[in-house]
């Protein structure tokens, strides 16, 4: 054959990247949204010992990119109040509205609230029109469940400046902070938190009625809360980075 026998009983030592990759695909295609950061997470929770090199260098073969998001002008600012952090879990929360559509056109809301300490999420209520009134049985409900925060965080709507939210706030002792109207830098958590809701379950996910939109919201919320690893809290979950740094009381 004219070939050295060396060459011919030569086999490959490298690694053997199919179930890797297909692993990542499994993952990818459940978890559309999901980087290669987060894909190389949750795979050094299975067990697999590889860097994030290599994860992003298969995400790529795979073509599993993300659209980039493009830059938003940033303009200056001489003076901008400074956003006081919190320090324990439920010491400030952030509240907001987000509106979405069934399958039909049919217009529904979403009320998102955020722990603004640990990330997490206590409730999404959804419904076809939501005013101050469901505002407060969410915050009563809440109340029994897991307390109340010292402070909320809200935007100066409708919903947020109305007499029964004003009047529950007054009765139990919690702070109504207003941002500023065209400053959402004001209430960063939750505008952070309404992109990932949006990008990662309104925007994936077909809606045939309010019941099944909230049935589906309830599920990324509660996956939000017990599974996807958040960058800003060191790659853990909202519940895992609440229970390490306060161990709730059996």
């Amino acid at each position: 054959m004219m070939m050295s026998r060396s060459n011919y009983n030569y086999q490959s030592k490298q690694d053997e990247q199919a179930p890797l990759r297909m692993r990542i695909k499994d993952i990818a295609a459940v978890r559309v949204r999901y980087g290669y950061k987060r894909i190389h997470i949750l795979l050094k929770r299975e067990g697999w010992q590889i860097n994030h090199k290599r994860v992003h260098r298969l995400y790529r073969l795979e073509g599993l990119n993300l659209r980039a998001k493009g830059k938003r002008k940033r303009m200056r600012s001489l003076k901008r109040p400074e956003r006081l952090t919190a320090t324990r879990s439920t010491e400030s929360w952030s509240m907001d509205f987000v509106a979405d559509a069934l399958f039909n056109g049919r217009r529904f809301r979403a009320l998102t609230l955020v722990d603004n300490f640990s990330r997490e999420c206590p409730a999404i209520l959804v419904g076809q029109n939501l005013h101050g009134d469901e505002v407060v049985d969410v915050l009563d409900s809440l109340k029994l469940i897991r307390g109340l925060p010292e402070t909320l965080c809200v935007y100066t709507g409708s919903e947020f400046v109305s007499k029964v939210l004003d009047k529950w706030a007054y009765e139990h002792g919690v702070k109504l902070s207003f941002s500023r109207p065209g400053k959402p830098v004001d209430n960063a958590f939750i505008e952070s938190f309404n992109g990932s809701f949006r990008d990662e379950c309104l925007n994936v996910n077909w809606f045939l009625s309010i019941d099944d939109a909230k049935k589906k919201i309830e599920a990324w919320r509660r996956d939000y809360n017990e599974f996807r690893p958040h960058s800003s809290l060191e790659d853990m979950t909202p519940n895992e980075f609440a229970e390490l740094n306060h161990p709730k009381v059996a």
